[in-house]
């Protein structure tokens, strides 16, 4: 019974399946671009450069000398044509990226609930195989010392 018990088990053993090469593997070309624009336009590097850009423009289409402004106060027309822009273009790619990284991470959480059902499995055969052991240890304890069972 023991053994029918350690075969079953055995069958159920399968390799772990890496899935970030997996994830990675089914990709196209838009989604790589996505996915590398979703990751470096969220950071603080570009947020910095977005508000320095910014006050550069501003600044010098306020304060700088009045024959070399390009997008007069108050209007700043080209500025805001210019931050829309980038806005309606970078939204939805975000978003694709922010999909695809989502996609991800449930891939990673259902590999690793699969991951702890084979660890349960897999201690489930070691504490079966305890209690062989334990049982065999008994059977030879009785066999050499007959008067202590």
């Amino acid at each position: 019974m023991k053994a029918l018990q350690f075969d079953e088990l055995r069958k159920l053993r399968k390799p772990v399946a890496d899935v970030n090469v997996e994830h990675r593997e089914h990709f196209t070309k838009v989604e790589y671009l996505a996915l590398l624009v979703t990751e470096k336009i969220g950071t603080m590097g570009f947020f910095f450069l977005l508000t320095g850009w910014t006050v550069v423009w501003l600044g010098w289409n306020t304060i700088g000398p009045v024959e070399f402004r390009f997008d007069p106060y108050p209007a700043f027309v080209l500025w805001l044509f210019l931050s829309n822009f980038i806005q309606l273009v970078f939204l939805p790619i975000i978003m694709v990226g922010q999909n695809l990284q989502g996609r991800h991470a449930e891939a990673r959480a259902q590999n690793d609930f699969n991951v702890n059902i084979k660890a349960e499995r897999e201690i489930e055969a070691i504490l079966l195989h305890l209690e062989n052991q334990d049982e065999l240890l008994e059977k030879i304890l009785r066999h050499l010392d007959p008067k202590n069972s």
